[in-house]
């Protein structure tokens, strides 16, 4: 199936289908890399994650809000996550999207729904990962991070290694607690890198720099290639595993999960769980199309109903709502 990073981009993007995935759940594949709609079935997938030595960032599904109402929605949700972090004493914090917060509502507005989940977080020693988003709300979300930073220590970022000014950002935010990526939005040639060898360079360099000069390096990849660089470059550093993590998506690559812990390193899945799932399953395919291949590989050892692939599962969800309509 020949499957590109825009045709993905583009599924990720329709409204019609976010609407349908919505009503329809996760009846296209998503459940086996989404956690859950439900706190109480998100609490479950990371009890089973903790109970083989692995923690968890967990992610409220949901992003691009442009209403005060859902903003505050989600900022109830999130804040009933913490409180299900500290009953459950879960090994677990939080990542979130400004945009779900209300950035593109109002800045002022996002930054008090923040501040108020990072107090709470901060409260039960839970740490908070500000994701970084498009290049529209980079430099907002930075502004927004580093005012917090003002009275909390519990929150970080992410540092996209596509853009040019990755580079810059991980010099000025080293004293923070990173997650490193790729980057998994489509961006302008004159802001990112577009080539795969590009972006995979800027990687590296990233990582390099930020486990030699920074505070706690989250590395979030699947890529065994650069997995093993990294450990060959902890070694011969000198860099003692208590400075990183790695970190994957949550229904991705498991045994390699599973390994990377009883070799006796950090490891962290990235557990997305709600309503709002379709848009981060599209771009999951669209930052590397061969988590298809994964995806379906894993469906079919199972041996369950799911559809086969996210590409037919969109045409396949696009025909119901048509039928629904009639």
């Amino acid at each position: 199936m020949n499957v590109t990073k825009d045709f993905f981009m583009m599924l990720s993007q329709n409204r019609m289908l976010n609407g349908a995935a919505k009503r329809w759940g996760l009846k296209l594949g998503a459940q086996s890399v989404v956690a859950g709609t439900t706190v109480e079935e998100m609490v479950q997938s990371i009890r089973k994650l903790n109970a083989s030595g692995i923690s968890a960032t967990i992610d409220n599904l949901g992003e691009f809000v442009f209403d005060k109402n859902e903003a505050l929605q989600a900022k109830t949700q999130i804040l009933a996550v913490i409180e299900a972090i500290h009953e459950h004493e879960l090994d677990a914090h939080i990542s979130l999207k400004p945009t779900q917060l209300g950035l593109d509502v109002d800045y002022d507005f996002c930054l008090e729904n923040l501040r108020e989940i990072v107090s709470v977080a901060h409260q039960h020693s839970i740490f908070v990962n500000f994701d970084m988003e498009d290049h529209a709300h980079l430099q907002p979300s930075f502004d927004i991070l580093e005012e917090l930073h003002k009275d909390y220590d519990n929150i970080g970022t992410v540092i996209q290694a596509y853009f040019f000014r990755a580079e810059e950002d991980i010099q000025k935010y080293k004293n923070y607690r990173l997650r490193i990526v790729k980057g998994a939005y489509k961006e302008p040639e004159n802001l990112a890198y577009q080539t795969k060898e590009d972006i995979d360079a800027n990687y590296i360099k990233l990582i390099e720099y930020h486990l030699l000069n920074g505070a706690f390096t989250s590395i979030a990849t699947h890529d065994h290639h650069v997995i093993n660089h990294v450990k060959k470059f902890v070694k011969e550093h000198g860099i003692s595993n208590d400075k990183f993590e790695f970190q994957m998506l949550y229904g991705f690559r498991k045994d390699m999960q599973l390994q990377l812990t009883r070799e006796g390193y950090n490891f962290c899945t990235y557990v997305p769980f709600g309503i709002d799932w379709y848009g981060y399953f599209m771009r999951r395919l669209a930052e590397r199309p061969q988590n298809l291949n994964l995806i379906v590989k894993q469906t079919f050892n199972k041996k369950t109903n799911t559809m086969i692939g996210l590409g037919a599962g969109a045409f396949l969800l696009g025909r119901m709502t048509k039928k629904a309509k009639r």
